[in-house]
C-alpha cells in the first residue's frame, strides 16, 4: 500500500507542476509533510542535498523520499521515480506523435519559425549576464576575470576550428582548465 502512495503523490507532483522542480516545492511540502513522511526541517534539507547532486532536483527528491519511506528502500526509491517521471514521458510522446503529425503543417513550420530567434536571444541573454558579472568597470579601474575569459577563448576556438567535437568534450576540457588555472592563481 505504501509503494502505491508513493507513486500515485509522486505522479500528481509530476502531472499537475508546470514550470519545472522548483514549481514543484510547494507541492511536494504539502503531500510529504501532510503524510507525515517527513518534517518540514527534513525535506528543506533533502532539497538542499538534491540540489548539489546530479540531476533534476525534482526526481532527486522523489527518489530520496522513496528510499526513506519504506521498510525497501529500493524498491520505495524506484517507485517514486517512477512517479515522478512517467508524467512528463507520457506528455512527452504524446507531443512527440503530434509533432510527427502536423510537423508539415506550414502554420506549425510558422510557430516554429518564431521559437528559433527567441531560444539564439535567450542564450546570448545567458552569455551577456555571465560575461557582465565577470567583468567590472569603474571610473578607476578595469577588473576583468581573465581565467574566465581564458577558458571561454580556447573553449569557441576549439569549437570553430574542430567542427565535430562532442560537447561533452568541450565540458570536460572547461573542467580541466578550471582546476589547472584556479588552482594555480
Amino acid at each position: 500500500m505504501i509503494y502505491l502512495q508513493l507513486f500515485w503523490i509522486f505522479f500528481k507532483i509530476g502531472l499537475f507542476t508546470i514550470g519545472g522542480g522548483y514549481a514543484m516545492i510547494p507541492m511536494m511540502e504539502e503531500e510529504i509533510i501532510a503524510q507525515g513522511w517527513m518534517s518540514e526541517t527534513e525535506l528543506v534539507n533533502f532539497i538542499a542535498i538534491s540540489e548539489s547532486t546530479p540531476g533534476p532536483f525534482a526526481i532527486n527528491v522523489a527518489t530520496f523520499v522513496g528510499a526513506t519511506v519504506p521498510e525497501n528502500a529500493l524498491l520505495g526509491a524506484a517507485v517514486s521515480t517512477l512517479g515522478m517521471v512517467l508524467p512528463s514521458f507520457i506528455i512527452i510522446m504524446i507531443i512527440a506523435k503530434l509533432f510527427a503529425n502536423y510537423s508539415k503543417n506550414k502554420n506549425v513550420k510558422i510557430v516554429l519559425g518564431g521559437i528559433h530567434p527567441v531560444i539564439v536571444a535567450l542564450i546570448l541573454s545567458v552569455a551577456m549576464v555571465l560575461l557582465y558579472n565577470n567583468t567590472s568597470i569603474s571610473t578607476t579601474t578595469f577588473d576583468l576575470n581573465w581565467p574566465y575569459f581564458l577558458i571561454l577563448g580556447i573553449v569557441v576556438l576549439l569549437k570553430v576550428f574542430v567542427k565535430k567535437i562532442s560537447p561533452i568534450f568541450l565540458i570536460i576540457i572547461s573542467a580541466g582548465l578550471g582546476m589547472i588555472i584556479y588552482s594555480i592563481i
